[in-house]
This record gives C-alpha cells, sequence and structure tokens, in this order.
C-alpha cells in the first residue's frame, strides 16, 4: 500500500470505533461500508490506497474485509491497531450471529423465515456489486486495468476456473504491467 504525502494520524479507540460501526452495518456485505468510512468519510485512505488494500486482502486467506481491517489498523497503529480494528469489526457480528442461530434453529421450519434468508442474500449480492461498480471507476481509463478486472471476472463467474489458478496466472502479470507503469 503505497503511502500519501500526509497520512492521518488515527487513534485506537477511532479504530475501533471506524470497524465497530462497519460490522454492525451488514451481513456479508459490509465492503461498502468499510469503503464509505475509510475513504469517503473519515478520508483515513485515498482510493488507491483502499484498492491496494483491499486488493492484497483478496489475494490473503480469511475474509476480505477482516483482512482489511488488520491492514488497516496495523498501518496506523501497529500490531496493535490491528488487533483493536479486527475486534471492532467482528465483535457485534458475533454477538448477532449468535443470537441469530440460536432463534434460526427454533424457526428455521417456517417457510416465510426461509424466504426471508434469501431476501437477504439477494441484498448482500446487490452490496458487493455496488463495491465492484465504485471500484471500477479508477481504471475505467486505464485499458489494460479493465482488461484484466475483466478477464478475471469471466475466468471465476463465466468459465469457473478455480479462483487459485486464476490468481495463480493473472497476479503476476497485473504486478508487472503495475510495476512498469510510470506513476
Amino acid at each position: 500500500m503505497t503511502d500519501s504525502a500526509a497520512p492521518p494520524r488515527v487513534a485506537t479507540g477511532a479504530l475501533f470505533r471506524g470497524f465497530l460501526l462497519v460490522g454492525m452495518s451488514g451481513f456479508g456485505g459490509v465492503m461498502p461500508f468499510a469503503h464509505r468510512m475509510l475513504v469517503e468519510r473519515r478520508r483515513w485512505l485515498t482510493e488507491r490506497e483502499f484498492t491496494e488494500a483491499l486488493s492484497l486482502s483478496q489475494l490473503l486467506p480469511g475474509p476480505n474485509i477482516v483482512n482489511l481491517s488488520v491492514i488497516v489498523g496495523r498501518r496506523f497503529q501497529g500490531a496493535v491497531g490491528a488487533v483493536v480494528a479486527t475486534l471492532g469489526l467482528l465483535l457485534m457480528p458475533i454477538v448477532i450471529v449468535l443470537i441469530l442461530a440460536s432463534l434460526f434453529a427454533q424457526f428455521a421450519h417456517i417457510e416465510a423465515v426461509r424466504g426471508a434468508c434469501n431476501g437477504v442474500s439477494a441484498a448482500a449480492s446487490g452490496l458487493i456489486l455496488s463495491v465492484a461498480v465504485k471500484m471500477a471507476r479508477p481504471i475505467r481509463r486505464m485499458p489494460l486495468d479493465l482488461c484484466i478486472a475483466m478477464i478475471t471476472f469471466a475466468s471465476i463467474a463465466l468459465l469457473r476456473v478455480p479462483l487459485l489458478w486464476t490468481l495463480a496466472a493473472i497476479a503476476p502479470l497485473s504486478v508487472a504491467l503495475a510495476w512498469h507503469r510510470p506513476r
């Protein structure tokens, strides 16, 4: 992740509260809320820094949003910041999931409950699509980057090439192109 000229100073309490709000914003589709908090509202990261951190998050094992919280927390407050940001992100979802799991176990046989779960899945898909559109804006005038993004999408979503094979093929190409691009 590139450092901006004067990176903002972010306290551990602010990291915790920021990621706590992100974690409470939704289920399975909080990346748009993280983007809004980090780039648009608090301006802790630029659009480019967010995209770079998210790209790294996607290459690492585990949930992207958790990896992003570790990267952002570490950037501003070291190892303590990584722990604090991740704790803030996961605290309320863990509590809520435990409560909902107990309720679902009791009421899963009801058709309306299953229908509500399907509706939530559709909403989460829409949120993920909105993040993809926002992330594509900076590269819309960069034909090679746009081409790599479309090839990656087509490989995984349409051709069903396993993610690991797709990354093994496309990541080195993408890194090489970025390395040789004038800044």
